[in-house]
């Protein structure tokens, strides 16, 4: 690929900063963040310089699964507002060059969707079908061994006493699987994203995208891959026929629209048919680096293997450290130190960066009560919401629905944008160094070898070049880059603006040019 910003989409060389809306800010003093206050800080984001915006679910729903069990895919929950707020969000973020992109949930339904109700009424009902069903085997036994993830360890399938056939749910009980085999469902989710495409959405990130394929022959598995994401997330040739004619309605509108996979399987090789031939997802995430220890070979290897298994004429990877489902980096890497260094390692590689919100703040999980615990699925502390000013209630009308991250006074967006050596700058610094480098962005990539406990790697486009150092030790560590260098950016302030000095410091994150 050459390096030519203006002849790439956008997404591929945009910084995409992930709201969970509950969290991020209250307009009207219910303790639940809303549409109305994310426009109120589209000034806040467009300082700290991201590209694009994406909404974790804002559909109506009863929020058994908090947005992810949907019962109006065409509607916003009165929760966060109305379908007019939303326009002017989007109208709002567009004015401010910031794109917008919608979490679809194009696998299962709420167990609340009109199209579910009407399934249940009878076997004969005409939208029976739109879902999975199978009869009770032998003495009433379940069709098959697969388990759902939420909560974890439950069989997929529950009984339907009234028309006595079991439906597939690979999730709650209440987020019954779609049929996408049924053609009148994938019609009707089509008509789902013309709906928000015809609004002026920028993209979709795509839920499970991969479950919407099944065997249909729905198969028992072995034991240990009956539980998700390994057994009942099917990956199964079928689903690729259903991206491909996706990718056609995407792009026959104009703008770039995109779509980003959430493909929850944990190997890059697994990931990469989804991009098929460059007709099936724009981008898919790439999981393991939210598992990866903090070690310089882990990094190396999770990048090596990503280089390799990826086909360069037809996928573009994503790099992501934390978001609503997994425990915060900060919190996952123990320090800031290692938090700031990790910024400068996610900001600086090829491909798609996606920041989840207060990640930035380096906020870590907070630590929730028994008795305030919501989520089925244990991801409370994740989903701490933002502390906008130092004071209590942080810039909330009142205490808000999840418990707050510790240090929430130190850890505020006031606080923190004051002071020039926080880790809010340092991510503005960071967003700033991308969007003026095209070696950043779009560049070639290159390892350099480096003393054990460094990772170094070179970004080149023409003239432009950046070598990154990022170290994953606790001592410094000696390294001549081979080149008289300054440091143009360091995840501690350190030297910037001076000639490398040769000495990385303790978990520190370099950029030199």
């Amino acid at each position: 690929m050459d390096s030519n910003r203006d002849s790439k989409p956008w997404w591929m060389n945009a910084v995409v900063y992930q709201i969970y809306p509950r969290s991020f800010a209250d307009s009207t003093g219910s303790g639940v963040g809303d549409l109305v206050g994310i426009c109120e800080r589209l000034e806040y984001l467009a300082w700290l310089g991201v590209d694009a915006i994406w909404l974790s679910p804002i559909f109506r729903s009863p929020m058994r699964d908090f947005g992810y069990d949907v019962s109006d895919f065409c509607d916003v929950d009165p929760i966060f507002g109305r379908l007019s707020d939303f326009d002017a969000l989007l109208a709002a973020a567009h004015a401010r060059d910031i794109r917008v992109i919608l979490d679809w949930v194009p696998a299962h339904t709420s167990s609340d969707h009109p199209w579910f109700q009407e399934a249940r009424r009878s076997r004969t009902s005409p939208r029976r079908d739109w879902y999975i069903w199978r009869d009770p085997g032998p003495d009433g036994a379940l069709p098959n061994n697969w388990r759902a993830a939420l909560p974890a360890g439950i069989p997929a399938w529950t009984l339907d006493e009234a028309t006595g056939q079991f439906y597939l749910h690979s999730f709650l009980r209440d987020q019954p699987d779609l049929n996408w085999a049924n053609p009148e469902v994938e019609e009707a989710m089509y008509a789902v994203l013309r709906f928000w495409l015809d609004r002026g959405v920028d993209g979709f990130r795509a839920d499970v995208i991969h479950n919407i394929g099944k065997d249909p022959k729905l198969p028992d598995v072995e034991a240990r891959l009956a539980p998700i994401p390994h057994g009942v997330l099917n990956d199964v040739p079928v689903t690729h026929e259903y991206l491909r004619r996706i990718r056609r309605l995407l792009d026959s509108y104009p703008g770039d629209r995109m779509m980003v996979g959430e493909v929850w399987l944990l190997a890059i090789e697994q990931i990469g048919p989804y991009f098929g031939k460059g007709d099936e997802l724009h981008l898919s995430f790439n999981f393991p680096p939210l598992f990866a220890e903090w070690t310089a070979a882990t990094w190396r290897e999770c990048l090596e293997k990503t280089w390799a298994l990826l086909d360069p004429l037809s996928a573009w990877p994503t790099w992501v450290l934390s978001n609503h489902d997994v425990v915060r980096q900060r919190t996952r890497y123990g320090s800031e130190a290692r938090a700031r260094a990790a910024a400068v390692m996610l900001l600086s590689l090829r491909g798609t960066a996606f920041l989840y919100m207060g990640e930035e703040l380096g906020l870590e999980d907070a630590q929730v009560p028994e008795e305030r615990v919501v989520d089925p699925g244990g991801r409370d502390g994740c989903r701490s919401p933002i502390p906008w000013r130092a004071e209590p209630p942080h810039g909330w009308g009142r205490e808000p629905w999840l418990p707050w991250s510790p240090q929430a006074g130190a850890r505020s967006v006031e606080t923190q944008r004051g002071a020039s050596d926080s880790i809010l700058h340092l991510y503005r610094r960071l967003l700033a160094a991308r969007r003026n480098s095209e070696a950043l962005r779009l560049g070639t990539f290159e390892f350099v070898p480096a003393p054990d406990g460094l990772l170094v790697y070179r970004r080149r486009a023409g003239d432009d070049q950046r070598t990154v150092i990022v170290s994953f030790a606790g001592a410094p560590i000696a390294f001549d880059p081979g080149d008289s260098l300054r440091v143009e950016l360091a995840s501690d302030g350190v030297g910037e603006g001076d000639r490398f000095s040769g000495v990385v410091g303790p978990d520190q994150g370099l950029i030199l040019r």
